[in-house]
């Protein structure tokens, strides 16, 4: 039985607002509330509100055989939280029906696994807890950002617990090898890898609503024959949920096609859906995968380019988590918060000066005309946050000087 694994990612940043040199020391609330609160009320209606509509049906008419998987980051369940409740309350039906997992991921979407250890742990501890208190679930499967992985990242997964992770399927690393079988890390081979099949994610994800495609268009017969044809033991679907009415539109006959999707794949008899944990516990690893450098699922080069790919990113990065001491000694949960929205990888993403075939889709809510624009607003918001951690430092001083003297 051929096993097709489903996963949807789940994000929004917090958007920050035009944050100019003169609001510094005077401005401290960063956020753009009305575009975090008009992009995510727009995706609400579009997307995460018809489809869970339409997967919670899909589950109920196929009697639990159709099955996916999610991670939701800790900034778009905030933002639920906050704009769209219903939202929030539509996954959480989605994961009582007991077909639907739910991964851990870094909280704040960040690029933490590429700082240090300890910062990642942090954020995945933190996101797990999320998952738990919304969900009722107790995360085994990780997904990093962007699916960033490396051989190191991977061990330090299964040393945190989580028995799979997601990785990209990316031809440089696997070479002849195929993405639809199950692997092993290779630092720690308890930890099973599920590697995306770019090929067919993308079809769906990139090509579904494009005519000038020799296969267009795409039906759900047509694609469950494609599946059908794959010469592994499980086929990994992953890709952005904005897809699905966002991204591809409604009027494109994305919906249509999920809808028809499992009847079709279901109907070849030798094909079933699962979860992701459940189906790396179906098959066993076919060999070790060496990945000593770090990929990703970005761009044609699968690498974290996109991100630290240019001095504007590294000067940002660098910055910000050499604040991160200071930060965690203030145990303050405003700083915190602030701490963790600015790590969030879209903010180095807009500050990219390369774009490749998915760059579009990527910078789809870019809300900066220049990766420049993009450096210097963020660094205006860091070097703010950067005197009032220092201020909050002081008057911790103070207070600790006094209380001696008492």
């Amino acid at each position: 039985m051929k096993t097709i694994c489903l996963y949807f990612q789940v994000h929004q940043p917090w958007r920050l607002k035009t944050y100019r040199f003169f609001n510094m020391g005077k401005d401290h609330n960063y956020l753009d509330d009305l575009t975090n609160r008009a992009i995510m009320q727009k995706i609400a209606r579009q997307c995460y509100l018809p489809m869970n509509a339409l997967l919670l049906k899909l589950i109920k008419e196929n009697k639990g055989k159709f099955r996916c998987s999610f991670s939701l980051t800790g900034t778009v369940v905030e933002q639920f939280r906050a704009y769209a409740p219903e939202v929030l309350e539509s996954f959480k039906a989605l994961a009582e029906t007991g077909c639907v997992e739910f991964l851990a991921e870094t909280y704040s979407h960040s690029l933490a696994a590429l700082a240090s250890k300890e910062d990642f742990t942090e954020q995945v501890k933190l996101h797990s807890a999320m998952i738990k208190k919304e969900f009722g679930q107790k995360p085994t499967a990780f997904r990093n950002t962007e699916l960033i992985y490396s051989d190191a990242i991977g061990a330090m997964v299964a040393e945190m617990g989580f028995k799979t992770m997601l990785a990209e399927g990316a031809k440089h690393i696997l070479g002849w090898k195929s993405p639809d079988f199950v692997y092993a890390n290779a630092e720690d081979q308890k930890l099973r890898l599920l590697l995306r099949n770019y090929k067919l994610s993308d079809d769906i994800a990139f090509r579904f609503s494009n005519q000038g495609w020799a296969e267009y268009p795409l039906t759900a017969d047509k694609y469950a024959s494609w599946l059908a044809a794959e010469n592994g033991e499980i086929i990994n679907l992953f890709m952005d949920y904005e897809t699905f009415g966002e991204h591809q539109k409604a009027s494109t006959g994305i919906l249509d096609f999920m809808k028809a999707l499992p009847k079709a794949v279901l109907a070849h008899g030798d094909m079933e859906f699962e979860t992701v944990s459940k189906a790396a516990a179906k098959h066993q690893p076919v060999s070790v995968l060496h990945c000593p450098h770090v990929m990703s699922w970005a761009d044609e080069e699968r690498d974290i380019t996109a991100w630290l790919g240019n001095e504007l990113q590294n000067e940002a990065f660098s910055k910000l988590y050499a604040m991160k001491d200071k930060v965690k000694s203030l145990k303050n949960a405003d700083f915190d918060y602030v701490w963790n929205f600015m790590q969030t990888s879209d903010h180095f993403y807009y500050m990219a000066t390369k774009w490749l075939s998915d760059g579009d889709v990527h910078s789809y809510f870019n809300p900066y005309d220049s990766a420049y624009e993009a450096f210097i607003n963020y660094m205006n918001v860091l070097s703010d946050f950067q005197i009032e951690v220092e201020k909050a430092l002081e008057a911790k001083s103070a207070r600790k000087k006094t209380a001696k003297k008492a």
